[in-house]
C-alpha cells in the first residue's frame, strides 16, 4: 500500500488519478476531514493527517509500506518532512519517494532549496529506503503570471537565464514509476522538460499559443517583489522567489535537460507549447 501525501495539490492529485487507473492500491493522506470525505466519495481509500502534528500520522500510515513524499514549500517545511521521516520508520514505512529540487543546496539562498537539501540529507540517513526526484522550475509556475500575461506582460528577473521547465504532470508519472517499480532503492533522479529556453523565448511561445504578442519585462528587483507581494505571496515567498531567478537563472545556474522522464517511464516529457494549449485559457483575462 503506498501512502500519497499532498494529494489534493498539483502532483499528488494527478498521482492519485494515475495510481487510481492503474488500479494500484493507495491511501491518500489528506490535512482536513472534507478533503477525505470527498476522496472517499470519489472511490479512493483517505486517510487524515496534519504535518503540522505528527502524532496524527502514525494511524494514517498504518499498513502501508511506502510513501510518497510532498509539501509546499513554507518556512516549516523541513520541521514537517523530517517529522514525517519519523513517523513513517516508527510504524514500519519501509521506502520513501520524495520530491525535492533540482537546485537543492545547504548553502543555497534560495529558502526551499536549502530546505530540501536538509530533508534530503536527513532521509538518506534514516534507514528507511529512497528514491529522491528532483524536478527543475515547474512550467506550472506562470500560472503565477496569468493576469500580466493575459494583460500582454509577462514580468520576470531572469535576466537571459535559461530553465529547462517540467510540467507537473511529467513528474507525478515518474512518482507512479518508480512508486510501482523495483530497482530504483538509493537513486537520485534529475527531471527536466526536453529543452532549455529564456524567457525572451517564453513570451515568444506564449504569443504564438496566444495569439496576442507577450512582451517579457525584465523589471528591476524591487518592482518584482512588489509585483509578488501586490498578487498575493508572502514576504517569505517573494524574498525566495526574487532568490530563485536572480541567483539560479539570471546567474545561468539552471542545468540542461536530462531526459530522465523518457529513460524512465518510455514516453518523452511535455514541451512547454504543450503546456501553453492545455492551460490558454487560463492566460486569458475574464
Amino acid at each position: 500500500m503506498i501512502l500519497v501525501s499532498g494529494a489534493t495539490g498539483g502532483i499528488g492529485g494527478e498521482l492519485c488519478r494515475l495510481l487510481c487507473d492503474a488500479g494500484v492500491p493507495f491511501r491518500a493522506l489528506c490535512r482536513k476531514p472534507s478533503q477525505v470525505e470527498t476522496l472517499r466519495r470519489n472511490g479512493m481509500d483517505a486517510a487524515q493527517g496534519d504535518f503540522d502534528r505528527p502524532e496524527t500520522l502514525p494511524a494514517a500510515m498504518q499498513g502501508c509500506d511506502t510513501m510518497f513524499l510532498i509539501t509546499p514549500p513554507t518556512p516549516e517545511q523541513v520541521r514537517q518532512e523530517t517529522g514525517a521521516i519519523n513517523a513513517a520508520k516508527r510504524v514500519g514505512v519501509g521506502r520513501i519517494v520524495k520530491i525535492s529540487a533540482s537546485d537543492s543546496n545547504v548553502r543555497s539562498p534560495v529558502p526551499w532549496a536549502r530546505s530540501h537539501a536538509l530533508i534530503d540529507h536527513h532521509l538518506r540517513g534514516s534507514g528507511i529506503g529512497w528514491t529522491i526526484l528532483k524536478p527543475t522550475a515547474f512550467m506550472q509556475n506562470f500560472l503565477w503570471f496569468k493576469n500580466p500575461i493575459a494583460s500582454g506582460f509577462l514580468p520576470q528577473v531572469a535576466g537571459e537565464g535559461s530553465v529547462s521547465w517540467v510540467d507537473t504532470r511529467d513528474v507525478a508519472r515518474v512518482a507512479a514509476t518508480v512508486l510501482t517499480q523495483e530497482g530504483h532503492e538509493k537513486a537520485t533522479y534529475f527531471l527536466t522538460g526536453p529543452e532549455t529556453f529564456d524567457m525572451k523565448a517564453a513570451a515568444l511561445r506564449l504569443s504564438q499559443v496566444l495569439g496576442r504578442k507577450i512582451r517579457y519585462l525584465d523589471l528591476p528587483t524591487p518592482v518584482f517583489r512588489a509585483i509578488l507581494r501586490l498578487t498575493g505571496n508572502s514576504r517569505w515567498m517573494a524574498g525566495g522567489l526574487v532568490a530563485q531567478f536572480n541567483d539560479v537563472v539570471a546567474g545561468h545556474h539552471d542545468i540542461d535537460p536530462t531526459f530522465e522522464i523518457e529513460r524512465l517511464t518510455g514516453t518523452p516529457p511535455l514541451d512547454f507549447t504543450t503546456f501553453l494549449r492545455d492551460h490558454r485559457e487560463r492566460f486569458t483575462l475574464p
